[in-house]
C-alpha cells in the first residue's frame, strides 16, 4: 500500500488533499483539536452557526481514532502531508481487513494479499473516498474488519471454507490451514467503530453487510444460534451506534435533508452495463454526474485482472463452494441493484457512493475462488476465453468514451500482456511470484490512471500549510461573516497570492483559528440557510447583504446584531459596488491593505460586540445580564414586571431547553432560526439558564451502555463454551 501511494503522489502530489478533505475534513479536525485540548468536547459551536453542530455533520464525535486524529491536527502545519498520511493508515487498515475477509472464506495468503492491495487502489475508492470523502475511507476501513470478525464468530474454530495450496495448475483438491476464531468483541468493536464515523453510507452497508453474513452461514452451517449470536452483536453495535446518530436522526426536521422521499433522478447512479467496464484500466464510465456524461475519472475500475481471471476458475469444483460463498455474491448482487438506482432515498443519495462495497465483494469472490479452484488445464481454451472477456471489456469501454479509442487498444494489449506474463511466471516459479507481479502490475496501472486525470475537477486548491495561509491573512478578531460566492473565484486566483488570501469557503476559517460564521455544512439548517440565502459551502446570493441589514420583523433588529456579528466581509466580485454606498448605520468601511482587490470590509463603529453581554442579541420589555457562557449553556440575570422576550445569537437547533429558577418554561425561535425565550410577568432579578444538549443523549447513552453490556453477556458465554470445549476432550 505504500508502494501505491508512492505511485499516485508521484502522479499528483494533492490527490489525497482535494475536495471535501481540503474544504471540510482538515478544518474540522483542526477545529475540533483545539477545542479538545482546551478541555471541551465540541458539541455545538455557537458562533460557527450552520456549521458548528457537530452531532449533525461528519465530525466522528464518538469515535476515538477519529478523536486522535483531531487531537493530533492542530500541531501539523501541512495539512496535505497529514492527510496523505492519516489516509494512507486507513488505506492499510482497509487492505488488511480485505485481505482478512478472503482468508476467513478460505483464501490462499497469496491471492488474498492480491485482492487486499488492489481495493484501496480500485477506482471510485481511490478517486472519491480516498482522495475527498474521508469517512467513507474511515468506515469502509473498519467495515471489512467488522466482515471478516463476524465470519469468524459465527463459524467457530476451524469453521473456515478449505483453502487450497500449490499453482494455479494444482489448486483442487489439496487441503489447507485452518482460519482462528473470534469472539463477539472484535465485531462489536468493528462495527461500533464503523457507525460512530458518523457518516450513513458505512452505517447502511454495515446493516446488509450483516444480512448478506447472516444469510449466508444460515445456508452454509444449516444452524442458527451461531447466526442468532452474530444478530445479537449485531444489534448491541447498532444500540452503541444510536449515540452517534440520533442527534441527527431527532433534527432532521429542520435541516436540508429533512425528508425520507425516494426519487430516482439518475444522478450520479450506475447503470449495470458500467460493470463491464471493472478491468480496463482507460475506462471512463458513461453515467450522469457534475462533469456531464463521460467521467473524467476511472471510477468503475476494481482491478486489471478481474474479468479476466474468471477463465481460470475451475467452476466444475467450485460449484461445489456455493453456500460457503454465498454471503459474497449475494452482497455484491445487493451493492450492484443499489449502485444503479434510485437516485435518492432520504439521507442515502448518490448510489455511486457503493461501487467501493461492489468491489470488496466481486475481490473476494474472485481471489478466493482462484486461491481454492484456479487452474491452468485446458490452457488454450481458456486463453480463447479470457481474450473474449477483455474484448467485452474493451467493447463497453469504448462504447461509454469512444474518443479515447487508442488508449482502451493499449490498455487491452496491456492486460492480456500482463495476463501472460503471469501465467508464465505462475508456470515457472510458482503462484507467490505470480501473484506478486499482478499486486506489482497495478502500481503503474495506478500511475498512469491518476496522470490522466490531471488537473482534476475536484480540487479546490486551498494552501496547504496553515502557518503561510495565516500570516498572508487579515486578523479579523471577534465574529466574521463572509457574504461571497465560491463560483465566482477564477482558477487563477486559487491561490494564497490570490484570492485565498482574503477570502474562506469551507471549513478554511477553522485551519486559520478564525472565528468565522462561514463553514462547510452537509446537512445545513433549512431556516437559516433561507434567512441568509447561504448554502452548504458557505457562499451566498447576491441578495444576502441586503436581508444581512434589513430588520426583522419581530424584534426590530437586523440579522447582523441578531448575530451578534463583529464584521462583515464582502466580496468584490460579488459586491463590486458595495464600498461606493454609505455603510450601514453602526458600521464603517475599513481598509485592509493589500486586500482590496477581492474584500470589502464593514466593521462596528462602536467596536466589536460578539463578547457584551454574553449572547443575548435582542430583548423587549425585559432586562437581560448575562452571568456566563459556554457553548451549550447561557445563564442569565433577567427581570420582567410585565412580560417580555429575550433572543440569544443561537442557532435554534432542537435539544434546547430553558428553566428560570429551576422551573422549566417554553422555548420558541425568531424567523424560525433563533432560539428566543418568553418571560413570565412579574419576573424579578431570576436567573434563567438556557441549556442545549443532542437530542436524544440520554437514549444514546443508556443504548450504549446496554450495547456494551450485551456483549460482555456474549464474550462471557462464547469464553465459558471455549472452556467447556477444552474440558471435554481432557475428561474424555
Amino acid at each position: 500500500m505504500i508502494l501505491g501511494y508512492v505511485a499516485v503522489l508521484l502522479a499528483n502530489a494533492r490527490h489525497f488533499y482535494t475536495d471535501d478533505t481540503e474544504s471540510q475534513y482538515t478544518g474540522l479536525w483542526v477545529g475540533l483539536g483545539h477545542a479538545l485540548r482546551d478541555g471541551t468536547f465540541p458539541v455545538l459551536v455557537p458562533e460557527r452557526w450552520m456549521s458548528g453542530n457537530n452531532t449533525m455533520d461528519d465530525a466522528g464525535l464518538f469515535n476515538p481514532p477519529q478523536l486522535l486524529i483531531d487531537l493530533i491536527a492542530p500541531s501539523v502545519d501541512n495539512m496535505a502531508l497529514y492527510a496523505t498520511v492519516v489516509k494512507l493508515i486507513f488505506a492499510i487498515i482497509a487492505a488488511l481487513g480485505v485481505y482478512r475477509i478472503c482468508l476467513a472464506y478460505g483464501g490462499k495468503p497469496a491471492w488474498s494479499a492480491v485482492a487486499g492491495v488492489a481495493f484501496p487502489l480500485s477506482g471510485f475508492f481511490l478517486f472519491f473516498d480516498e482522495a475527498s470523502w474521508m469517512t467513507a475511507l474511515t468506515g469502509t476501513a473498519w467495515l471489512v474488519h467488522a466482515w471478516a470478525s463476524s465470519v469468524r464468530y459465527t463459524r467457530g474454530p476451524g469453521g473456515s471454507g478449505q483453502p487450497v495450496g500449490g499453482s494455479l495448475r494444482n489448486h483442487v483438491g489439496q487441503s489447507g490451514r485452518r482460519i482462528g476464531h473470534c469472539g463477539p468483541i472484535p465485531v462489536f468493536v468493528y462495527l461500533y467503530l464503523t457507525i460512530s464515523t458518523q457518516y450513513i453510507f458505512p452505517a447502511v452497508e454495515a446493516a446488509l453487510m450483516l444480512l448478506a453474513v447472516a444469510v449466508g452461514e444460515v445456508i452454509y452451517q444449516r444452524k442458527w444460534w451461531p447466526v442468532a449470536r452474530l444478530a445479537i452483536v449485531g444489534g448491541c453495535a447498532g444500540l452503541a451506534g444510536l449515540l452517534t446518530f440520533l442527534p441527527s436522526m431527532l433534527s432532521a426536521k429542520v435541516t436540508w435533508r429533512g425528508t425520507m422521499e425516494i426519487i430516482n433522478d439518475q444522478f450520479l447512479t450506475v447503470p449495470w452495463s458500467e460493470s463491464l467496464n471493472a478491468s480496463l484500466p482507460s475506462t471512463h464510465p458513461a453515467f450522469t454526474s457534475w462533469w456531464g456524461y463521460v467521467q473524467p475519472m476511472p471510477v468503475t475500475y476494481i482491478a486489471w485482472f478481474l474479468i479476466p481471471a474468471l477463465a481460470f476458475i475451475d467452476w466444475r469444483r467450485a460449484k461445489d463452494s456455493w453456500r460457503d460463498l454465498f454471503a459474497v455474491a449475494f452482497f455484491a448482487v445487493m451493492m450492484l441493484m443499489w449502485a444503479a438506482g434510485p437516485g435518492s432515498i432520504g439521507p442515502l443519495r448518490w448510489p455511486v457512493r457503493v461501487l467501493p462495497m461492489l468491489a470488496i465483494g466481486l475481490l473476494v469472490l474472485v481471489c478466493v475462488l482462484l486461491a481454492r479452484y484456479g487452474t491452468t488445464r485446458d490452457l488454450k481454451n481458456r486463453g480463447i476465453a479470457a481474450g473474449v472477456l477483455i474484448l467485452l471489456l474493451w467493447v463497453r469501454s469504448f462504447s461509454a468514451d469512444p474518443h479515447d479509442v487508442i488508449w482502451h487498444v493499449l490498455a487491452a494489449v496491456a492486460v492480456v500482456a500482463l495476463g501472460a506474463a503471469v501465467l508464465w511466471l505462475d508456470r515457472i516459479k510458482g503462484i507467490a511470484a505470480a501473484c506478486v507481479l499482478v499486486i506489482v502490475a497495478m502500481f503503474p496501472i495506478v500511475f498512469f490512471q491518476v496522470r490522466s486525470a490531471q488537473p482534476t475537477p475536484m480540487t479546490w486548491n486551498l494552501p496547504t500549510n496553515r502557518s503561510d495561509a495565516k500570516a498572508a491573512f487579515p486578523d479579523f478578531p471577534g465574529t466574521t461573516l463572509q457574504l461571497a460566492e465560491r463560483g465566482l473565484v477564477q482558477p487563477e486566483d486559487k491561490s494564497l497570492q490570490g484570492a485565498y488570501g482574503s477570502l474562506v469557503f469551507g471549513n478554511y476559517a477553522k485551519s486559520l483559528e478564525l472565528s468565522y460564521v462561514n463553514g462547510y455544512t452537509p446537512t445545513g439548517h433549512f431556516y437559516f440557510g433561507e434567512l441568509l440565502c447561504m448554502r452548504w459551502d458557505s457562499s451566498v446570493c447576491p441578495d444576502a447583504f441586503r436581508r444581512m441589514f434589513t430588520p426583522e420583523k419581530t424584534t426590530e433588529r437586523t440579522l447582523v446584531d441578531l448575530m451578534k456579528l463583529d464584521r462583515v466581509v464582502l466580496q468584490r466580485a460579488l459586491f463590486p459596488d458595495a464600498r461606493n454606498q454609505p455603510a450601514p448605520d453602526g458600521w464603517k468601511w475599513v481598509d485592509y491593505p493589500g486586500h482590496e482587490k477581492y474584500i470589502s470590509v464593514l466593521e462596528r463603529v462602536d467596536g466589536p460586540i460578539s463578547t457584551v453581554n454574553g449572547r443575548v442579541a435582542a430583548t423587549k420589555n425585559v432586562t437581560a445580564a448575562s452571568i456566563s457562557e459556554t457553548g451549550t449553556t447561557s445563564r442569565v440575570r433577567v427581570s420582567s414586571p410585565s412580560g417580555g422576550r429575550v433572543v440569544f445569537a443561537r442557532l435554534g437547533w432542537p435539544g434546547y431547553r430553558v428553566t428560570i429558577d429551576g422551573n422549566r418554561i417554553p422555548i420558541t425561535t425568531v424567523a424560525k432560526s433563533f432560539v428566543a425565550v418568553d418571560i413570565p410577568a412579574g419576573t424579578q432579578n431570576a436567573e434563567l439558564v438556557l441549556t442545549w444538549r443532542p437530542p436524544g443523549w440520554k437514549i444514546g447513552i443508556a443504548a450504549l451502555a446496554a450495547g456494551v453490556i450485551g456483549t460482555g453477556v456474549l464474550q462471557w458465554l462464547y469464553v465459558r463454551s471455549r472452556r467447556r470445549a477444552r474440558v471435554r476432550p481432557a475428561a474424555m
